[in-house]
């Protein structure tokens, strides 16, 4: 059994405290909480003793309660403590009213940080400071990052204030409450309000990020995450250029499925539109090294061999693509046909194409729909 220390503040979730978001299926701070019983043979708490959840550290199974009669001991739900829930009179209501209010009055902040930190007040290279950003809240450390708006002392000393406007109606009055209930609202106004300010900065930065602005979370797509049988964006090892900033950048990555690796590579497979760009893309670069050899001089036969050594010919024969490599491989079998599965979708795979997984904040241009992760179970 342990006691902890009071805190004026909801705790942080960096390590310093409770996060609500790892509760939502087990306690979550504020429930009201009864003991049935408990190992501890030298708490004054008896069964029946009503108190308030304060955090619960899920791994280990330990629940922090502010008991109504002055204790602070904790419950190791783990090793034989046993509490029940009771049933809600209608304060579960008013704190998730409290609640989104402060979550309203964060996103708000969180659009104005926006402006004058990623939008149009910004200045510098605004897609570092969105790729640092983004990179610290999805590391659950994006609270107080970079000039993150957070809730504040202000906000917890508002209390009153903050109830008496957001309370809903047949709420009890300010002064009505219980201490421990006025400590409740406070922190969930501000604990509605940081999660908000997170949640709605992470969007912010994928706008920014995203070559087409789509909002979406899309960290299921990124390398680390991509499994067989999942979506990822894919690019060749050759594909990285620098961009007018100096930056290693990424001009088109293609959605598809990871089926398989060879050779180290990354085999996809991918729809018809991305099959499209990926042929359409190779015509171009193609095109690029042909004015580059032809400024520099070159023409003729001399300029169509050189063209054809550098990089193979992607053409579509009706629904086949015709990959050929030839001049590439110098043999004159190097010409692969890539058909459609019963799907209508193409593995592009073969000796030239040696494609990775990229992350796609890294691109220029995605061609092709990134899915939503799956739901979870």
């Amino acid at each position: 059994m342990t006691s902890s220390p009071d805190n004026s503040r909801p705790p942080q979730p960096d390590g310093t405290g409770w996060d609500s978001r790892s509760m939502a299926d087990t306690y979550r701070p504020g429930e009201r909480v009864v003991l049935e019983h408990t190992t501890d043979l030298h708490t004054r708490l008896r069964p029946g003793d009503e108190g308030t959840v304060r955090r619960y550290h899920p791994h280990h199974q330990v629940l922090e309660v502010d008991w109504d009669s002055g204790s602070r001991l904790s419950m190791l739900l783990g090793a034989g403590d046993g509490v029940r829930r009771l049933p809600d009179t209608g304060w579960d209501r008013v704190l998730d009213a409290v609640r989104e209010a402060g979550a309203a009055a964060g996103r708000d902040a969180a659009r104005w940080w926006a402006q004058d930190t990623i939008g149009g007040r910004a200045g510098g290279d605004v897609t570092a400071t969105a790729r640092e950003i983004l990179t610290a809240i999805e590391a659950a450390t994006g609270r107080d990052i970079g000039g993150l708006p957070a809730a504040g002392r202000d906000a917890v000393a508002e209390g009153a204030a903050r109830y008496a406007e957001h309370a809903p109606p047949g709420a009890p009055e300010w002064e009505e409450l219980r201490g421990w209930q006025r400590d409740r609202a406070r922190w969930a106004w501000c604990d509605g309000f940081d999660q908000a300010v997170e949640a709605e900065a992470a969007r912010q930065c994928r706008i920014v990020l995203h070559p087409d602005g789509d909002d979406r979370d899309l960290s299921h797509v990124y390398p680390q995450r991509v499994r067989v049988g999942g979506p990822g964006v894919f690019a060749g090892d050759w594909a990285w250029m620098p961009n007018g900033g100096g930056q290693m950048r990424v001009p088109v990555g293609y959605v598809g499925t990871l089926v398989d690796t060879w050779n180290g590579w990354a085999v996809f497979t991918c729809t018809r539109e991305v099959a499209e760009a990926i042929v359409a893309d190779q015509q171009a670069a193609r095109d690029r090294y042909r004015h580059q050899l032809a400024a520099e001089g070159v023409t003729g036969v001399r300029l169509d061999r050189l063209v054809d050594q550098s990089m193979g010919r992607l053409w579509f024969d009706g629904d086949v693509i015709v990959a050929d490599d030839t001049r590439v491989h110098d043999d004159p079998d190097a010409i692969e046909r890539v058909s459609p599965d019963a799907d209508g979708r193409y593995v592009v795979m073969g000796r030239s194409w040696t494609w990775l997984p990229v992350h796609p904040y890294d691109c220029d241009r995605i061609a092709g729909h990134i899915p939503d992760p799956p739901s979870p179970a």
